[in-house]
């Protein structure tokens, strides 16, 4: 485990390159970290130093030194520092599509609080939230993947029998709304493409997914706003050609969903904007 970061030192956030539907990431925060968002990732965590202190689902969690973090896509949350001394972590965002091909169709695992000890899922999330500097080859990373779904499956009590959704409808719909995130997509584009009524269709999503059709399309247009940044695009550069509207509708969706405006993100990620 890390030392703990003495109070002088400014808030951080380093990120590993991201692989696949996954991005690992580690910080240090003092104070507020993050206003309350939503993503449409699972966020999986371990708190290293001090207290992580987060509100989920109507309540205020506290997370210690090798508590496990495991908050479900689309379920609002925050993030501060639960003591003065602030709070150092690592968290991994991993799409639900890829608990999917190891989970083929049952429903997504929720861990009621997102806060657990189950020794299960600390040894299923070890390699995974090994430090970012350390580099995973893709078959090492598929394999971690497919250990913590089917850990978070038996820690969860999800059934191994399928849903009743339709799996397949879902999947086109997710096929077809990440070939065209940048540009207005219908409801009846998706009825047409999946062979599935609208509101069949997002129950589906949901079940399957871990969130709308709607936010799952803002969402690949946020993460190409993301790539854009760090590149050194301008803000209004990179949400017009992301697909949003203007630079103030990419920013309010930005904020809603990691917490953080643009400007702040890129602060603590260490990256300068330009223009």
């Amino acid at each position: 485990m890390n030392r703990q970061q003495p109070r002088s030192c400014s808030d951080w956030v380093k990120r590993a390159k991201p692989i696949e539907g996954v991005e690992r990431i580690e910080a240090w925060f003092h104070g507020k970290a993050y206003a309350m968002h939503r993503h449409d990732t699972y966020a999986i965590g371990r708190t290293l130093a001090g207290v992580q202190s987060f509100s989920y689902r109507r309540g205020q969690r506290n997370s210690l030194p090798g508590n496990t973090i495991v908050l479900h896509p689309d379920e609002a949350h925050d993030g501060q520092a639960g003591t003065d001394e602030g709070f150092q972590y690592r968290m991994i965002y991993v799409e639900p599509v890829l608990f999917q091909n190891v989970l083929g169709g049952r429903a997504l695992p929720f861990l009621e609080g997102g806060l657990t000890t189950d020794p299960r899922l600390g040894v299923a999330t070890a390699t995974l939230l090994q430090n970012v500097s350390c580099m995973l080859e893709p078959l090492e990373q598929s394999d971690a993947l497919a250990d913590l779904a089917n850990a978070l499956a038996a820690v969860t009590g999800t059934l191994a029998r399928r849903s009743k959704g339709d799996y397949s409808a879902a999947r086109r719909a997710r096929d077809y709304l990440h070939a065209n995130c940048t540009r207005v997509v219908t409801l009846d584009e998706l009825e047409v493409a999946t062979g599935r009524d609208r509101w069949s269709l997002s129950h589906d999503f949901r079940t399957f997914y871990g969130t709308s059709p709607y936010r799952y399309l803002t969402m690949r247009r946020l993460d190409s706003v993301r790539h854009m940044l760090l590149a050194g695009k301008s803000l209004a550069y990179a949400a017009v050609t992301a697909g949003f509207a203007d630079q103030s509708h990419m920013t309010r969706h930005f904020s809603k969903t990691f917490g953080l405006t643009p400007g702040r993100w890129l602060q603590v990620t260490g990256r300068i904007q330009r223009g």
